[in-house]
């Protein structure tokens, strides 16, 4: 029978014991209770409350925080340039898919529209505002964080937290990850505040962001923490980061790494990149960089 960890009383059908919000490991029958035996407890508290967020925190992820593309259902590149973000359902789509439908409209004589949602193409940077904003207007993350970023671009840092915020509240990794960079560099009047930065990061990559995984790594590298930074990269390296990767190696070459866990990186990164590829983006890549050639040209 579970009992109050600071009076002793049993909790039975009249006296509901609530759990420390913390750490979960011992009960209180009241807030008065709590208060009381906080300082005894605190310690122990804060012990187990960080191996909690660690279980959290180091658990590998199934996929980047990008998912699949929606049409393919591959994964999507962590490459931003290898998939376009349409502004009228906010869904990313891979260059494969996107060349694929282009190839079809061209031979058809199709008008041109997204190939997820099938609403016509934008003509105009203020047609893709306001498909922005009806996105905004239903709560749709990515459009809000989208915003986010284009206030930062403009210096309008308070509006680009107040978007990246409210992304955050709906589940948005990558607007954490966006935090992160703000609260780290301390720009246009947004305080410089690490615990924040770190908080952002974790968050962020807990919810399969590779890059804030990977700075997380370079962090904890950077605070002498060898062990936690290795466990970051090798996490990334695990969903296709190429940085990630490079780091295991050179840790490995430093002895941080063991061979078992070194070659099982190697292992999963390949298999990441792998599932990442297929023959139509391939030719889309192969169709991109001859327009890029000739462009140079």
């Amino acid at each position: 029978m579970m009992c109050c960890a600071a009076c002793g009383i049993a909790g039975v059908d009249d006296i509901k014991l609530r759990k420390c919000s913390a750490c979960h490991s011992v009960r209180y029958c009241s807030v008065k209770c709590q208060r009381t035996h906080r300082p005894q407890h605190k310690r122990a508290c804060k012990k187990r409350a960080a191996e909690l967020r660690d279980e959290i925190l180091f658990k590998q992820p199934e996929s980047t925080h990008l998912g699949d593309c929606p049409i393919c259902f591959l994964p999507l590149p962590i490459d931003n340039d290898k998939s376009t973000l349409w502004s009228c359902c906010c869904k990313k789509i891979c260059n494969g898919c996107n060349y694929a439908n282009q190839r079809r409209e061209w031979k058809e004589s199709l008008e041109k529209k997204c190939p997820f949602c099938r609403h016509p193409l934008p003509k105009s940077k203020e047609e893709i505002r306001k498909n922005y904003m009806k996105r905004i207007e239903v709560n749709d993350p990515v459009a809000i964080r989208h915003m986010g970023g284009k206030r930062y671009r403009e210096g309008d840092y308070k509006g680009a937290v107040d978007y990246f915020k409210k992304a955050v509240k709906l589940g948005d990794a990558e607007a954490n990850f966006q935090l992160s960079i703000l609260y780290k560099d301390g720009e246009g009047g947004v305080e410089k505040d690490e615990k924040k930065e770190v908080y952002h990061l974790e968050e962020a990559a807990i919810g399969g962001d590779p890059d804030a995984r990977h700075n997380l790594g370079v962090t904890e590298s950077d605070n002498g923490r060898y062990d936690r930074a290795v466990k970051h990269w090798i996490i990334a390296a695990n969903l296709g980061h190429e940085d990630s990767m490079h780091n295991v190696k050179e840790a490995y070459r430093d002895g941080l790494v063991s061979k078992e866990d070194f070659a099982a990186a190697l292992r999963g990164h390949q298999a990441a990149i792998d599932a990442m590829k297929s023959p139509q983006r391939e030719v889309a890549e192969r169709f991109l960089r001859e327009e890029a050639a000739r462009g140079d040209g």
